[in-house]
């Protein structure tokens, strides 16, 4: 069996990535994401399409999980996604998730998915987030804010 590797674009995007979280900053979120990325959410049944509901939803979510780390990640064979798994708690409940990010072949974004357990911890992270969006709905559907 061999390991597969991301293309260099991509790794780059992916190092900006892990920056960005460490430093609870999206800052440079705009310069790893392609203009058509598309956000699957583990509460939503339609994802969110655009980078200004990505950024919307990365931001705040960066606000409600606390003690996020990352464990470990694994590359697709054609090397143009990675899973990255990471816990957290929101409100007291634990989460175990995985983040599964597509590249493009410019190296950015272009589909951002999270898969979240056990459902106690997927129900906070429902509850946080949705007093925090539920304004922003259109946002998140796609129209321009």
């Amino acid at each position: 069996m061999t390991q597969a590797t991301l293309s260099a674009a991509a790794q780059a995007s992916l190092a900006i990535w892990h920056r960005m979280i460490a430093t609870h900053s999206m800052a440079d979120l705009d310069s790893i994401v392609a203009d058509e990325v598309v956000f699957h959410s583990p509460v939503a049944h339609t994802p969110y399409p655009g980078r200004v509901a990505l950024r919307m939803v990365l931001e705040s979510v960066n606000q409600v999980f606390q003690d996020f780390r990352y464990h470990r990640s694994f590359v697709s064979d054609d090397g143009r996604s990675v899973v990255l798994e990471f816990s957290a708690t929101v409100d007291g409940k634990s989460v175990k998730a995985i983040d599964m990010i597509r590249f493009n072949d410019a190296g950015k974004i272009d589909d951002f998915e999270v898969m979240v357990r056990p459902k106690s911890g997927l129900d906070a992270l429902a509850a946080a987030m949705g007093a925090r969006l539920a304004s922003q709905k259109s946002v998140l559907q796609g129209a321009s804010a």
